[in-house]
């Protein structure tokens, strides 16, 4: 492995996991919104890493109302409102 690519496994399995509100399936969609299309449905009982947040429609859920969104993968990002990360703020740096 290059350097580069032993720093993308270190941070990938250092990267904080939140779970996902229990006994519910959350939508993963392809962009931080809910016009942007499922790509998924993450099962009952997940955590999820953050990569980075961003604004998007405003969702309600069990953790509340938000705008923001967690993007978990490339390409793949869930309402903050189904996620405990234990903040109503940000918690991962902004996507961009």
């Amino acid at each position: 492995m290059t350097a580069e690519e032993l720093a993308g496994v270190t941070a990938e399995t250092t990267t904080k996991r939140y779970p996902v509100a229990p006994g519910v399936r959350v939508n993963v969609r392809s962009g931080p919104g809910t016009g942007y299309p499922v790509v998924k449905v993450l099962p009952v009982g997940v955590s999820v890493p953050i990569n980075c947040q961003c604004p998007g429609t405003t969702v309600s859920g069990p953790y509340g109302t938000t705008n923001i969104w967690d993007n978990i993968a490339n390409g793949q990002y869930v309402s903050d409102a189904y996620v405990k990360t234990g903040s109503d703020g940000y918690v991962a740096v902004r996507c961009g």
